[in-house]
């Protein structure tokens, strides 16, 4: 299982949104490179990156930021938000993103999110938010009228190669992963799954990992790893003896 520390870029600053409220903002760093590169240190194999200006406006808005990362880091990067068409999604991969995580052109373009699937294949996710099972899109701000268990197959069917899910109501909140909505992607889902979302200290990680063994791929944290609750460096070590 990986645990994914989320760099979240919001007016070139490294954020934590309360529940993808673009109103309920923390900063944690005036330095988002940096923030990438500590989290390196400390043992991360892999870093999520969120333009949340890219979310919110449609369009990418953090590019060079975004290529300086993956200039600086030796580990891998996956990347959302903003992400509307094959053009950007081809910016992002030339500039060394690895993976790329689609939300709203998966829901509402079907046929292009077909096509950037061909192009890029194994490389393209899509990012499932939910609230209450009823999925958001345009940064969480547009509700798409879909439930989860409408288009996970679908989604399969047209390319993606793996599904990031957030409970809404949990984000940010450090609250816990909600177990029963996990179980239901999992059991929707024949691709490996990312969850984010409520995590707040060492033993949410221990609760969900058992999950490691029905597709649950990995864990993004956020707030609680800024935030001091959960110790990062604790928690991938805590990780890799449960897998050696």
């Amino acid at each position: 299982m990986i645990l994914f520390p989320a760099v979240d870029i919001k007016n070139g600053q490294c954020v934590r949104l309360r529940q993808g409220l673009e109103n309920e903002v923390t900063v944690f760093s005036t330095d988002p490179v940096a923030m990438a590169e500590h989290w390196e240190r400390l043992g991360a194999s892999w870093l999520h990156l969120v333009d949340l200006d890219g979310a919110f406006s449609g369009r990418p808005v953090n590019q060079n930021l975004i290529r300086e990362i993956c200039e600086k880091v030796k580990i891998p990067v996956q990347l959302g938000g903003g992400i509307r068409d094959i053009d950007v999604a081809t910016v992002y991969i030339d500039a060394g993103v690895k993976r790329l995580i689609i939300g709203t052109m998966a829901l509402e373009e079907n046929s292009m999110f077909a096509d950037l699937c061909i192009k890029f294949p194994g490389q393209i996710g899509v990012s499932l938010d939910a609230r209450n099972g009823k999925l958001k899109s345009r940064g969480w701000v547009a509700d798409t009228g879909l439930m989860v268990e409408d288009v996970v197959a679908l989604l399969e069917s047209l390319g993606s190669s793996f599904f990031v899910y957030t409970d809404i109501s949990r984000d940010g909140m450090q609250s816990g992963v909600n177990i029963r909505s996990l179980e239901k992607m999992l059991g929707l889902a024949t691709k490996p799954v990312i969850v984010a979302g409520g995590i707040s200290v060492l033993q949410d990680i221990m609760e969900i990992y058992p999950f490691s063994s029905k597709g649950l791929e990995g864990v993004i944290t956020g707030r609680a790893i800024y935030s001091g609750s959960l110790d990062f460096k604790m928690a991938v070590k805590w990780i890799e003896e449960q897998q050696q």
